[in-house]
């Protein structure tokens, strides 16, 4: 390997991991010491402990970012580690890393998936419903976290059908992704948006083109932000399941449906089989 590569390597790894998002405002530079600001870890694991090893594995390459979740991988001699939307496998050792999905040719299943699912969900259930935006049926059969921007075209086209989405039996919960960043007039547009008497009748407006009047509140647009880049968010309308489950952004409202059922159906396929 050449000098050049060694250099690149880590820095390819350390800008994997740095909780940016698709159209996201770039940070301003600093000349702070990366360590300086490292967050504290969330997780209470041994440091002399495999899981522990695989942390500071982590933290060696980058010790800004924070570590959702680890525990023991589907492969042997390897941890499984999630941070801001991606899974990790580190050595027992933490002398080796690998990033990637794991698949399971067998059982032809994306095993890095189910990590990850468990980690939106536990993020996302520290939002409350009364920090969202919801637009349901009276008795929902189905229903989904929409990370949303005013200003995205895929996520105004969903909101355009959000009466058929409802009329499948789906309830949209919408939290605020302004993709420009904190700086931007995207993102006081959102923040006018969750302060309105009206939120509903706001987000429609907005959507639509329409001035949302300027307010200002305590509001939630920061954290839901914060939780999208968290989350691994490369891009609008984000949509995550009940389960965790990410996805594939927009979608119709009758193959979101059909999605959605289909994974309720083998989560109870799974359930039944013991697995």
């Amino acid at each position: 390997m050449t000098p050049a590569m060694k250099l690149l390597l880590p820095a390819m790894l350390i800008a994997s991991f740095s909780l940016t998002a698709c159209a996201q405002a770039p940070a301003p530079e600093s000349d702070v010491d990366v360590a300086a600001d490292a967050p504290a870890s969330r997780l209470d694991v041994d440091p002399a402990s495999a899981d522990g090893r695989a942390v500071d594995a982590i933290r060696k390459i980058n010790p800004r970012v924070e570590v959702d979740a680890v525990g023991a991988a589907p492969i042997a001699g390897f941890r499984e580690v999630i941070v801001s939307g991606q899974v990790l496998y580190v050595s027992d050792d933490g002398r080796y890393l690998l990033q990637g999905s794991l698949f399971d040719i067998e059982q032809r299943r994306d095993l890095s998936e189910v990590g990850l699912a468990k980690v939106r969900r536990a993020l996302l259930a520290d939002v409350p419903e009364s920090d969202r935006i919801v637009f349901g049926p009276p008795a929902p059969v189905h229903t989904v976290t929409v990370f949303t921007d005013v200003e995205c075209g895929y996520c105004r086209k969903l909101h355009q059908e959000i009466d058929e989405y409802n009329r499948q039996g789906i309830a949209i919960q919408y939290v605020a992704f302004p993709r420009m960043g904190p700086a931007s007039e995207d993102f006081r547009t959102m923040e006018a948006v969750w302060c309105a008497e009206d939120r509903k009748q706001a987000l429609t407006d907005a959507k639509s083109g329409r001035t949302v009047p300027s307010r200002r509140c305590t509001n939630p647009v920061a954290m839901h932000y914060e939780l999208g880049q968290r989350i691994g968010l490369t891009g609008t309308p984000l949509i995550i399941a009940e389960d965790g489950t990410q996805l594939p952004g927009y979608m119709p409202p009758a193959a979101l449906r059909a999605a959605l059922d289909d994974l309720a159906k083998n989560a109870g396929a799974t359930a039944a089989s013991g697995g």
